[in-house]
């Protein structure tokens, strides 16, 4: 984690998100605020995903737009998961829920374009992420409005409860938790700290969240081995991988009942009316993911 602004991962995910804009039909996700608070614009976005898809990587960012521009299966994942969430934060809102908090927020620009009157969005992030967001936010005129609390947490130094405490998050009213591109950059304990947390919240409660499957083959696990590697590269290692039965036990000892876990081409199908164009062999960059939503 780059202390001086947002992490690799967090701008990769916004460079696919703002792409994915132009580039894909159907539309999954969509994101007007994505590409401005990049501060690019749909044009520049073009070119500059064309080119980096089609030449050797140079320059601080050449890998973030290659993966914007080539890696198609999960850039779908990436939209696919986020309108999961919007979905069933739609859901939830209609039931009476007001308050959500995202964790890992990122670049994320769902509290931006919040269409629930209401509804209080709570972005929990490291600091370094969170100044960073709030220079783009001010430099491309995009506002930030009273129902959207910024919530900076330092996990080495500070505390999920605290944070959330002294934002004004309230304990006893229900919510909803987005954490998504987060998970396997945690320790197992770590990850668990933080379901313990979400399920002392007062019910109705619901999470969504990605994490990584445990490998079962020797195949497998090389790939999910060369992958976590060029992730601690950049220094943002991976830490937690899951089978779905142990985590589904974890959840349902939190007092978690009613459970859906899902593959990332299984969600990504949902919205593109059963396409079968992921059908038999997953891409490679899918094949450990999957999106899980628990509740009580």
């Amino acid at each position: 984690m780059d202390n001086e602004g947002p992490s690799r991962t967090a701008l990769a995910t916004a460079y696919a998100r703002a792409y994915h804009q132009i580039a894909d039909r159907p539309r999954i996700l969509t994101d007007p605020l994505a590409a401005r608070l990049l501060g690019v614009t749909e044009d520049e976005l073009a070119e500059l995903g064309g080119t980096a898809a089609n030449r050797p990587e140079s320059g601080a960012n050449s890998g973030i737009l290659r993966l914007a521009a080539g890696d198609r299966p999960r850039r779908l994942f990436f939209a696919a998961r986020a309108r999961c969430a919007e979905d069933r934060l739609a859901a939830a809102v209609a039931t009476g829920v007001r308050q959500v908090v995202i964790l890992g927020a990122g670049l994320d620009t769902f509290a931006y374009r919040n269409p629930h009157p209401g509804l209080h969005v709570f972005e929990v992030d490291h600091p370094a992420t969170q100044a960073w967001k709030h220079e783009r936010l001010a430099a491309s005129g995009i506002d930030q409005p009273e129902s959207a609390t910024f919530v900076p947490v330092d996990f080495e130094t500070d505390t999920l409860a605290a944070g959330l405490a002294s934002a004004g998050f309230s304990r006893t009213d229900p919510a909803v938790f987005v954490w998504l591109g987060v998970v396997y950059y945690l320790t197992p304990d770590a990850a668990r700290t933080t379901l313990d947390y979400i399920a002392g919240q007062s019910a109705p409660v619901e999470v969504i969240f990605d994490y990584l499957q445990s490998a079962d083959t020797d195949e497998d696990r090389a790939r999910l081995q060369a992958r976590a590697q060029r992730a601690q590269a950049v220094g943002e290692p991976w830490f937690s991988y899951f089978t779905p039965d142990d985590i589904a036990a974890q959840l349902r000892a939190l007092g978690f009942t009613d459970i859906e876990d899902r593959s990332a081409t299984d969600v990504i199908a949902g919205y593109h009316n059963g396409s079968t164009e992921f059908a038999g062999e997953p891409p490679q960059s899918l094949r450990p993911v999957r999106i899980l939503r628990a509740s009580r």
